[in-house]
């Protein structure tokens, strides 16, 4: 086979510019215009990618076989390490000069460590460059009615001194003890699913269920009520494993576990649910109920959700209190994945094409018989009056509130600063995630999704080899001088509690110091 040729910074970019989908992996260029639309996670994860060295997030999302057949999108290579663009759907602007050449046209950002920002190309390492596309209300929305650039500003500040440096040599040593430490997870097989594990929990998922029918058979509606959401809080971390093709590690078996779990059993999406997760959580914004960071207290979009997030009066009443409607919204948080699962199998984004494009009809089946067997023939047919059937409803949905709970602390508390495209992926996965430590007995409770900082480094991983998994990751920050947060269930509940109260408390501030500016002229800050 003839070594692809080499394509330089600027053939790359005057290829980005003229519209073409360009990603580097181990190396190679890859146009994936045509697999776009076939991706089953959709599109948006791969325009995140356009520009950049995506070989870590491909590698650990992906099979040995699948990324092998990556090739044949190849165009080329790149010699040596490369330095990644901003894409385009993130604010790197690209436009074609007269030469065939590209140029990026810089857009607003805030450059914490440097006067001038970085120019596209440069023949020396670039200086760090912080983007506030996804972030900052001057880039998208309507003008904004709170000021927060200097509280986001302070937030990057922060993470810049508590983490590694960005520069180049720091995070190529990081990103190869990385790579060294995914090849010995596949040695020593951690990829291997322990299908004894899940053998135990059918059985315990299969008498949960059987207690729920003989207490609804028994007439004992609010006892089957919580057992029925007990079943579903159990069951959809099996569901979780197959949205990461962990069980059998293959996409058609995988799926269709998922479907049936979180689809027939829940009335949830597992397409919604992936089309949202592939990235990780990138950022986590909550308006109008919720605000986890100053950046949040503005109008801004999200390239990741393809979204504009308005700041209105409603969010402006609602964030004050955000530390005491926490747990009552998480308690009815299922109603809003019911409402999210149906926004995206009826949206195009649900749309994709070639192997895959059976995954929704087969989940608007599925969806459609949980309502007609949850909605119809249990809360309608089998609970005799409507103050029961609403009690009904409300404790099988509040059971399953502890869940929820859990994966916010594990992203809530944590950082959601931008620092930009020479973060290396294990650092920014470990600095906007946080471990929940809880004895080995309890695993049962936390699914073993507790290890959700392990999880994000490793998500194809199964997560009955998470625990085990963890020693190795201490280790690994120990000797990059990453940090590893983890907290206690109590102690990581205090924590989003604090973190929204401190947001709550910025937005107060922000508030009365602008009233004061406005009918005095001066800031009111001495």
């Amino acid at each position: 086979m003839h070594q692809p040729k080499v394509l330089t910074r600027h053939d790359v970019a005057a290829l980005i510019a003229a519209g073409d989908t360009i990603v580097i992996n181990q190396g190679l260029v890859l146009r994936l215009n045509s697999w776009l639309d076939h991706h089953p996670g959709g599109r948006l994860v791969i325009q995140h990618m356009v520009g950049r060295d995506a070989t870590d997030e491909i590698s650990i999302y992906h099979s040995s076989k699948l990324i092998q057949s990556m090739n044949h999108y190849r165009i080329g290579r790149i010699e040596g390490n490369w330095v990644n663009f901003t894409p385009p759907i993130r604010g790197g602007l690209l436009a074609q000069s007269t030469k065939s050449s590209a140029i990026e046209i810089p857009t607003d950002t805030i450059s914490v460590h440097a006067e001038q920002l970085s120019q596209f190309f440069s023949t020396t390492t670039p200086t760090l460059e912080l983007s506030l596309e996804d972030d900052s209300p001057a880039l998208h929305g309507p003008p904004m009615t709170i000021d927060n650039t200097q509280l986001v500003k302070q937030a990057l500040e922060d993470d810049l001194d508590q983490y590694p440096s960005l520069d180049a040599v720091t995070q190529h040593a990081i990103v190869e003890k990385y790579r060294n430490l995914h090849q010995k997870i596949k040695d020593e097989g951690y990829y291997d699913c322990q299908y004894r594990e899940y053998a135990k929990e059918m059985g315990r998922y299969l008498c949960i269920f059987m207690a729920f029918l003989i207490a609804l058979k028994s007439g004992w509606f609010i006892t089957s009520a919580a057992l029925l959401g007990l079943f579903w809080h159990q069951i959809m971390f099996t569901a979780h494993d197959a949205g990461h093709q962990g069980i059998t590690h293959n996409f058609v078996v995988d799926t269709l576990i998922g479907m049936f779990i979180a689809d027939f059993c829940c009335g949830l999406s597992i397409g919604w649910w992936k089309s949202s997760h592939n990235e990780h959580d990138p950022d986590l914004q909550n308006a109008p109920l919720f605000a986890t960071s100053p950046s949040y207290l503005a109008s801004f979009h999200s390239s990741y959700y393809n979204f504009t997030f308005l700041w209105d009066k409603a969010a402006e009443f609602a964030i004050p209190y955000q530390r005491y409607t926490y747990y009552p919204v998480m308690g009815i948080a299922r109603f809003n994945l019911y409402l999210l699962s149906w926004c995206h199998l009826l949206s195009c984004r649900s749309t994709t094409l070639g192997s895959s494009k059976w995954t929704r009809p087969t989940e608007i089946c599925f969806m459609s018989i949980y309502w007609f067997l949850f909605g119809y023939c249990l809360v309608w047919r089998s609970i005799p009056t409507w103050p029961l059937r609403i009690v009904f409803v409300l404790v099988s949905h509040i059971i399953t509130m502890p869940l929820h709970v859990q994966i916010t602390l594990s992203h809530w508390a944590m950082s959601t600063s931008d620092l930009g495209e020479s973060e290396s992926f294990p650092q920014h996965q470990l600095r906007t995630t946080m471990d929940v430590q809880c004895p080995a007995w309890l695993d049962f409770i936390h699914g073993g999704l507790q290890f959700q900082a392990v999880h994000h480094l490793f998500p194809r991983v199964p997560r009955h080899n998470l625990r085990r998994l963890q020693q190795l990751v201490i280790r690994f920050c120990d000797e990059t001088g990453i940090k590893y947060k983890r907290l206690g269930f109590v102690a990581g509940n205090k924590d989003v509690l604090g973190k929204l109260g401190e947001v709550a408390a910025q937005l107060e501030l922000i508030i009365k110091c602008q009233k004061h500016m406005a009918e005095t002229g001066e800031s009111g800050l001495h």
